[in-house]
């Protein structure tokens, strides 16, 4: 009996350990990468944004695991001398309010940042989307097709594949992972190996100098925000397999980017099939470039975002 008593407050120990450290974590890096933007309030989500330049409205929505801090570092000012950009942080990440604690699908999450867009007055955008934020771009595509004017995609997961979720999100996104196995790593896991990761996202490339530190590694080792995206990413193959059928509805124009060196996101298995499965969309390969075109070929990208505006539907 003793033993056992001895053991319940040895667990109950590394419990309050393991919570104040993973607390204090949070607090350290949220002191170090606040908010960089405004905040609105759509159906009582609190979404976090930066807005800025003039011109036609640009929506960015980035991928999983980051922040609109990916667009901020430099893809923002790349743009605003001809565009009114607007990136998001998606729910859940950043400083965006979680939907709901059982995960957003990209339909849900398309349909909260549409609504936002709209909020701030892009009642039609040319919408952005790269990596896992293409596949909510696609959503917003599919749902709300008279709430855009155009579509640019970047290394977009839009089709299915047959790798299987892996251990990592297999843990993390059960309820037993997302109790106890969450709460580890945000208390005991580095900085530093989050910045690995990025690292190893953007290869055969490298991250432009002093992006590990604008990006907020400390941000995504939040509690809320591996709930969050560890959710997004458990639905997210049958939330694809769900949509493929509707692709050939997509009216606006469609411009889409992958580079050829991407095992993130494989070009033969996204965009590749994607291009023709929507009418008229134009796919630019780019040879020798990962999974991080908007920074690896930012020519390119600006350059997909110039022709979709020039391709926009015009309103009504």
């Amino acid at each position: 009996m003793k033993l056992l008593v001895l053991i319940a407050l040895a667990a109950a120990l590394a419990a309050g350990a393991t919570a104040w450290k993973a607390s204090r974590h949070e607090r350290l890096a949220e002191a170090e990468w606040p908010p960089s933007g405004d905040f609105l309030t759509i159906d009582g989500q609190r979404v976090h944004y930066v807005v800025d330049g003039e011109g036609p409205d640009l929506v960015l929505i980035h991928g999983a695991s980051g922040n609109l801090r990916d667009f901020t570092f430099d893809m923002v000012g790349r743009l605003k001398d001809r565009y009114r950009v607007i990136a998001f942080d998606r729910p859940g990440l950043g400083y965006t309010d979680r939907i709901d604690a059982n995960g957003a699908s990209i339909a849900q999450q398309a349909d909260l940042l549409a609504r936002a867009a709209s909020e701030l007055g892009a009642h039609r955008p040319i919408v952005f989307g790269h990596s896992y934020g293409g596949s909510v771009a696609l959503a917003w595509a599919v749902n709300r097709p008279d709430a855009l004017s155009a579509l640019v995609l970047s290394a977009a997961a839009s089709n299915t594949w047959d790798t299987g979720l892996g251990t990592y999100y297999s843990v993390l996104s059960h309820p037993l992972g997302q109790k106890l196995v969450i709460p580890l790593i945000t208390a005991w896991v580095p900085d530093r190996v989050v910045s690995q990761q990025i690292d190893a996202v953007f290869l055969p490339q490298a991250p432009p100098q002093g992006y590990d530190a604008r990006i907020g590694a400390g941000l995504t080792l939040r509690r809320v925000s591996m709930r969050a995206n560890a959710l997004h990413r458990a639905g997210l193959l049958d939330e694809i397999r769900a949509q493929v059928p509707r692709y050939g509805e997509i009216a606006v124009p469609v411009e889409i980017l992958h580079g050829d060196a991407d095992t993130t996101v494989p070009l033969h298995v996204h965009s590749e099939p994607l291009s023709r499965q929507i009418p008229n969309a134009a796919l630019t390969v780019l040879p020798g470039v990962g999974h991080m075109p908007h920074h690896a070929a930012p020519e390119a990208t600006d350059a997909a975002i110039d022709r979709a505006a020039r391709r926009a539907t015009p309103a009504p």
